[in-house]
């Protein structure tokens, strides 16, 4: 179910230090605010510099200002969060800011360190996230949208207002008399994020009136049928070692066989299969019936080939 604002916030239970994302916008403004209320002193406010846009030196002065008035250390930390080829600029941009939050993090300019961080995404966002996945094709992992909370690299990370509408987070904020900063990418309908909150959230509202908590609760089964997915995974990753033996994947079932093998390809190797990729590797794992079978494709950012009784990964082909 959906939560008022400040049921979000008197549900919220850090640890203490917190670090808040802190953008200028509406959302992180609210979080800082009320966090800042109810932990005086235990507060410290992390803000990415993208240099993306010509905006960006007034978001960082309106954070300035208002951890200023609020009596709140703020870090600023400027990134390079141009697009690697192939790479989207919004996923570009979100894999530097949370690596710049965690370095932030562990800097060790608030004494006792930094034990989470908060993050401002809303339910709304929630739905968006789970809209994208949608339109992409995604499984399980992605249907599950954003957790709540997660641990990485000894931070607790936090998204305590995903049950809280957006309208409700700006509504908070304006009876405080509070200003912040509107980022004018937001409107920028060449991103299908903005296409989606502009034009089907509001048909969602008027269709579907409660599609945030409906939305969230797919969310939470998917995030449930991944975990278990993971698990099995790890399992069959047991059976048919690492890397891979040809003969232990065969017996598995082709689904099985999918689900450990992407397993395998995104720990061990930090890549991701696309759908067609790993389709063309399980047709080429089953006609493998001879020692002389060749296998090499392109998977992820690399290649898996057979390598004797078993398949390997390479991030360059091999002669």
């Amino acid at each position: 179910m959906t939560q008022s604002f400040e049921a979000a916030i008197a549900d919220f239970t850090p640890g203490l230090p917190l670090a808040i994302g802190l953008s200028g916008g509406a959302d992180s403004t609210a979080l800082l605010l009320a966090c800042a209320r109810r932990w005086p002193g235990q507060i410290h406010a992390f803000h990415v510099h993208h240099g993306l846009q010509a905006a960006a030196d007034d978001f960082a002065r309106q954070c300035e200002s208002l951890c200023a008035a609020l009596a709140v250390p703020l870090t600023i930390r400027h990134v390079d969060a141009r697009p690697a080829q192939g790479e989207s600029p919004e996923a570009a941009a979100r894999h530097a800011r949370y690596e710049a939050f965690h370095d932030m993090a562990l800097a060790g300019r608030m004494q006792p360190a930094i034990k989470s961080i908060a993050l401002a995404h809303h339910a709304d966002d929630q739905v968006e996230t789970l809209l994208l996945a949608l339109s992409r094709g995604s499984g399980v992992a992605g249907l599950a949208a954003m957790p709540a909370c997660w641990q990485r690299g000894g931070i607790t990370w936090h998204r305590p207002l995903l049950r809280v509408a957006g309208s409700e987070v700006r509504a908070w904020l304006s009876a405080q008399g509070v200003s912040w900063v509107e980022d004018p990418s937001n409107q920028d309908e060449r991103y299908t994020r903005n296409r989606i909150r502009q034009q089907l959230l509001p048909v969602l509202q008027r269709v579907f009136p409660r599609f945030r908590d409906t939305f969230a609760r797919s969310s939470r089964h998917a995030a449930q049928a991944s975990e278990l997915l993971r698990d099995l995974a790890q399992a069959d990753l047991q059976i048919v070692g690492i890397p891979p033996a040809l003969a232990a994947l065969q017996r598995l079932s082709p689904a099985r066989q999918a689900n450990v093998l992407r397993h395998w390809l995104q720990l061990h190797h930090g890549t991701t299969p696309s759908s067609a990729q790993l389709q063309a590797l399980l047709s080429q794992i089953g006609a493998c019936t001879t020692r002389g079978h060749h296998i090499d494709i392109k998977v992820g950012r690399g290649f898996v080939r057979r390598n004797g009784p078993s398949l390997d990964w390479y991030n360059q082909r091999l002669p």
